[in-house]
């Protein structure tokens, strides 16, 4: 009497046909988990532990990625920085009250913004690609509110060189956070 519970059960060991559907059998044990097991997110979340520790994508790859984040971030601070120039830059220049609250309201939230996408970006958490396109078009904003509110002298060049500075600068992050977004879900690319 055999054993049921053996890995190297036969499935006829008497009739001599020697098929081995055991632990030592050539073909797939489970197919669902290893196929399960070959899939590479590109994100790193599910995947399971590459094979020697080492991250199956190319080094190149690896590099660029890493790259791309950091000139990200530090574009995230640099926005960051020109939103709280324009909401400070009121005390600086004297105004009526409208430019003045735009500006304060404006760079403030820009300052937020950026400065929250730069916290993700150090966190390891993708950027946020609708908090970039709000900051963007609060870029345009400012460029448009120099000449519509009627800003005179100093803030008005503050304004509008920041208002282009800030909508280059996040227009380009949502750029590359679509993009970057696109090459992790892009089943084409091997990530």
């Amino acid at each position: 009497m055999s054993d049921p519970n053996r890995d190297d059960r036969r499935t006829s060991d008497e009739s001599g046909t020697g098929i081995d559907t055991g632990a030592g059998a050539d073909g797939p044990t489970n197919p669902q988990e290893e196929a399960s097991a070959d899939i590479d997110s590109g994100t790193g979340v599910g995947d399971g532990e590459p094979s020697g520790g080492r991250d199956p994508r190319d080094e190149s790859t690896q590099v660029a990625n890493e790259e791309r984040r950091r000139k990200t971030s530090v574009r995230s601070l640099l926005i960051a920085v020109f939103g709280a120039w324009v909401a400070l830059s009121v005390l600086v220049f004297e105004t009526a009250p409208a430019p003045l609250w735009n500006d304060v309201l404006v760079g403030l939230v820009v300052s937020l913004a950026a400065g929250y996408n730069y916290y993700r970006l150090t966190n390891d958490i993708p950027l946020s690609t609708g908090i970039t396109s709000l900051t963007a078009v609060l870029g345009i904003w400012l460029i448009v509110s120099a000449a519509l509110l009627e800003m005179t002298g100093g803030l008005f060049w503050s304004t509008l060189a920041t208002g282009f500075l800030i909508a280059g600068l996040a227009g380009y992050n949502a750029y590359e956070a679509r993009e970057a977004r696109s090459v992790a879900t892009d089943p084409g690319t091997g990530a």
